[in-house]
């Protein structure tokens, strides 16, 4: 009898992966194009606004034509991010087609007129869309679109950033703090290690990271112990600050959002005035290396991601707070976009400052920031650590685990999703 259960179990598991992955592959081969798409215009634009600074100009103008490409066909598309995660909580009137073509040309618009905005939110917006769609095309039931929503989050971000397993794990992270939903635990890896391999048949290249140092036992003498205690200590030290900062960029930029739309009573004028505030922090800051992604620079001793990981770069003290600034304002106030490169960036940038401050090696520590920070804003603690595994290799696994677990407590319950719910609380 038992063993008659035992069969007839396995079975239902091997029929539910089958079917799963034949749900899945539609939206992951969608996804997978469209982030593609996505990826190689953000591209193009980058280039043409660093060919053109004064488009910079025009960014006010481009806060009003995103604000009324909105109004004209968004609707609830607006809500972006929170409505996608608000789905998959409490089924209602569901996630509209629009908003995938909508996010991609106005996070296009905002990169191109030199916003300081990412890529995340519009991949997983393009995800829970397209996967929304069609699943309403499939005619599945609302717990199975619920699921589908899961693995379209899971498809974007993997596919935008070439690391599926995080993109898998932060799809069933993200959604509650303290808990995780395994049902869609397959659905999710499947649909993003799919819309990775669909992306990157496209001819997607993702940018290469390095930490080239290497860890030794802080005390040779004592044989089982593997650790540089001390470097840990800094670890430590530095996580608290990731974590900090996560929770200064989340708090800045709910506030911003809040008393722009309280002070400002004509809402078109929020992005006109935000986009003149970025001209002039521009100017004030002396350098255009804040706008945009971040990743790289239009020149070759710029401040950015890559150039972090470089102890002899241009990266100075404040590079992380001018970034925090000028992002909180460009999405506070409307414009479009995700915020986890500006996070990577923040994060990099503040490692690399610290770990000049406490001796320690710069390359390891920008890369700590980079995923720690964002464990922190996006209290995604574990997928973050895997990216770290994905993006830098295994060998300081430990490190990234201890940054990102420190920085996920020290940011408190902030988080820069406000459709995330609190299930378990960090701290009794």
């Amino acid at each position: 009898m038992n063993k008659t259960k035992f069969s007839l179990e396995q079975l239902t598991v091997a029929y539910q992966l089958l079917r799963w992955t034949v749900l899945v592959t539609p939206v992951a081969v969608v996804v997978g194009s469209l982030v593609a798409l996505f990826l190689w215009l953000l591209e193009v634009v980058t280039q043409l606004r660093w060919q053109h600074e004064w488009l910079l100009f025009g960014l006010p103008l481009a806060g009003i034509l995103i604000y009324w490409l909105y109004r004209l066909g968004g609707k609830q598309a607006d809500r972006g991010n929170n409505l996608v995660m608000e789905e998959i909580h409490q089924p209602g009137g569901g996630v509209p087609a629009r908003m995938a073509p909508l996010v991609l040309l106005t996070t296009i618009i905002t990169h191109l007129f030199g916003g300081s905005a990412g890529r995340e939110g519009t991949a997983v917006q393009i995800g829970g869309s397209m996967a929304g769609l069609i699943g309403k095309k499939m005619g599945l039931s609302p717990e199975d679109i619920r699921i589908l929503l899961m693995t379209g989050i899971a498809a974007g971000f993997g596919a935008v950033f070439g690391t599926p397993l995080t993109g898998a794990v932060f799809a069933l992270e993200v959604l509650a703090i303290g808990v995780m939903r395994y049902d869609a635990l397959i659905p999710c890896l499947i649909a993003s290690v799919f819309a990775d391999i669909v992306c990157s048949a496209w001819g997607i290249h993702h940018t290469h990271y390095s930490i080239t140092y290497i860890s030794q036992s802080f005390i040779k003498e004592i044989p089982f112990i593997h650790l540089d205690l001390w470097l840990l200590g800094k670890v430590i030290v530095c996580g608290v600050a990731f974590g900090l900062s996560s929770f200064l960029f989340a708090t800045l930029m709910h506030n911003i959002k809040h008393n722009a739309n309280a002070y400002i009573k004509i809402p078109w004028l929020i992005p006109v005035a935000g986009g003149v505030v970025i001209i002039i922090l521009s100017y004030i800051a002396g350098t255009t290396d804040y706008l945009g992604l971040g990743v790289s620079s239009k020149s070759s001793d710029g401040i950015s991601i890559l150039a972090a990981f470089d102890a002899n770069s241009s990266v100075n003290d404040w590079s992380w707070l001018w970034k925090l600034v000028f992002t909180a304002i460009t999405l506070g106030m409307g414009f479009k976009g995700g915020e986890v490169t500006p996070l990577f960036f923040i994060g990099a940038t503040l490692g690399h400052t610290l770990a000049l401050w406490l001796g320690a090696p710069v390359d390891l520590f920008a890369g700590l920031g980079f995923i720690a920070v964002f464990a922190g804003a996006t209290n995604t603690p574990i997928a973050c650590t895997l990216m770290g595994v994905e993006l830098f290799g295994t060998n300081h696994v430990l490190y990234f685990a201890v940054a990102c677990f420190t920085a996920y407590y020290f940011s408190g319950h902030a988080g820069i999703y406000s459709a995330q719910r609190l299930e378990v609380r960090k701290l009794r």
